[in-house]
């Protein structure tokens, strides 16, 4: 139903739940997706965007920064390499809509360009973590079914061992794919690739809401949805992102999208070290900060690395993958009193952020997810009874929107299992939603334990069980140490015993 459609009435002005349908409705202002029958791909949705939107459209800002080279990337320079990588990968080359591309590198500047360029073309990309191992490579391969892949030098060996390709594995960090961005003028016109928003954008790899890794296929309509929940703030000058999160997550990933069609400066790292970063963000002035929890509390209680430095032009950092507790929260803004944490709530089966903190009012809820972010609805289902429950009762979130994943690769059970009636995606989530409409995370559904009728939640459990082994060391420790007491004791009277019978034979 559309959203100027819903019965207001019905929906409680603070939570967005709808106490008709139990339903809880995003309360943030509505994002305009174009009509799904238009032909635009995701990377044509986050430039027009960047037209429409950005007050500095027409200023050659800086679009991207290598932290340890220091090397710069415009936005006109991007746009022209983007464009020229393109028309290579079509016309010499030879890929063509429908391909699919592994992507096996860190975080690199040549990123962005090359995925840019893949969605303009309507090819499929497949990024991957370079620490796996050879082994899970292969297996992800075999579910992409790729026929070309992009690597580093660092890693490429590990698909040395690949005989599906079609094309020759190219290097991001070679002389080779600099020439093929920087081609002048480019070695033929690009044709123009008709992508549709339901076309098959990228496969990104998940665990899923319960089993083994999966290929989540995210479509560009997926990605257009997620980039256009982003909101653009006034102010003087971009703002310069540092997103200390892998590109090949789609955490990460969707910031590549976000930061052009917000014009960001985007200081891209490729090795992520906390004394680096904290000199990235004082030299490039940085004033957003995207990072996992164990990069925030390394920065809230090591005092000896962020000591000393200038981090005054730091205004926000948003954090998911796991809540923070209130402990480091509070430790954090002591440190940085002026900085507001956000915090979100996602899955890559979401395309990325569901819920999620904005502005300095919100970030004071501790502990919690934030609200539902525009164009998703939410309900909390008794995992027992399948029923919808009101703000404040526990149960499996679920969600439905348009960045909702299209389904798993290979995989109709998986999808069947978390994608359910009317586009409801199944979390796997223990949650609830306050009052004022926050979420809250309680715990992982499957690994939730009955005894007796009672509930024993997983992390619970793990905490008493780590608190037991804790006292056990202790004890062992101690027992340990009465032993090597009594044993140094025995053998003093045995070495008495020898030296005195020796003495007596002789």
């Amino acid at each position: 139903m559309d959203q100027a459609a819903k019965p207001h009435h019905l929906i409680d002005s603070k939570s967005g739940f709808n106490r008709e349908t139990k339903t809880f409705h995003s309360l943030r202002p509505s994002i305009h997706l174009p009509p799904q029958h238009i032909p635009l791909s995701a990377a044509e949705y986050a430039f027009s965007l960047r037209l429409l939107n950005s007050p500095w459209q027409h200023l050659d800002s800086l679009a991207f920064i290598n932290s340890s080279t220091g090397q710069r990337v415009s936005f006109s320079e991007f746009i022209s390499k983007t464009q020229t990588l393109a028309s290579y990968l079509q016309s010499v080359i030879g890929l063509s809509k429908g391909d699919t591309a592994f992507v096996l590198s860190q975080n690199l500047v040549q990123v962005p360009i090359l995925c840019f360029s893949l969605l303009s073309l309507g090819v499929v990309i497949s990024p991957a973590n370079p620490l796996n191992t050879d082994s899970e490579i292969s297996r992800l391969i075999q579910q992409c079914n790729p026929v070309i892949a992009f690597s580093t030098s660092s890693s490429a060996h590990k698909l040395s061992n690949i005989t599906t390709l079609r094309f020759k594995t190219i290097l991001l960090d070679s002389p080779e794919f600099d020439s093929m961005t920087t081609s002048s003028p480019p070695i033929q016109k690009l044709d123009h690739v008709e992508v549709r928003q339901s076309d098959l954008a990228a496969i990104f790899y998940s665990s899923g809401t319960t089993g083994t890794v999966k290929g989540v296929m995210v479509t560009h309509r997926n990605l257009m949805a997620n980039v256009a929940g982003a909101y653009a703030t006034e102010r003087k000058s971009p703002a310069v992102l540092l997103c200390a999160v892998p590109y090949f997550h789609m955490y990460g990933y969707s910031f590549i999208l976000k930061s052009v069609a917000l014009s960001e400066c985007a200081v891209v790292m490729e090795r992520f070290d906390l004394r680096k970063m904290v000199r990235a963000m004082e030299e490039f002035r940085v004033t957003h900060l995207a990072l996992a929890p164990p990069l925030l509390v390394a920065m809230a209680k090591n005092d000896d690395v962020t000591g000393g430095c200038d981090l005054s032009s730091l205004e926000e950092v948003v954090c998911g993958g796991a809540p923070l507790g209130k402990d480091v929260i509070s430790a954090f803004l002591a440190r940085f009193p002026r900085v507001a944490i956000l915090q979100g709530y996602g899955l890559t089966e979401s395309t990325g952020g569901v819920f999620r903190t904005w502005g300095a009012v919100e970030s004071v809820h501790w502990g919690a997810a934030g609200k539902l972010s525009a164009g998703f609805e939410a309900k909390i289902v008794n995992p027992d009874t399948g029923d919808a429950l009101p703000p404040g009762k526990q149960g499996e979130l679920w969600i439905k929107g348009p960045a909702i994943m299209k389904g798993y690769v290979g995989d109709p059970e998986a999808t069947s299992t978390t994608l359910v009636a009317d586009g409801w995606l199944r979390t796997g989530d223990l949650c609830y939603i306050d009052e004022e409409g926050f979420l809250y995370v309680v715990d992982r559904l499957k690994e939730l334990i009955k005894c007796k009728g009672y509930q024993v939640f997983f992390f619970s459990l793990l905490h008493t069980i780590c608190y037991v082994f804790k006292d056990i060391r202790k004890q062992r420790a101690r027992e340990g140490k009465t032993d090597r007491e009594n044993e140094n004791k025995l053998e003093r009277k045995a070495r008495l015993k020898k030296k005195l019978s020796f003495n007596c034979i002789n």
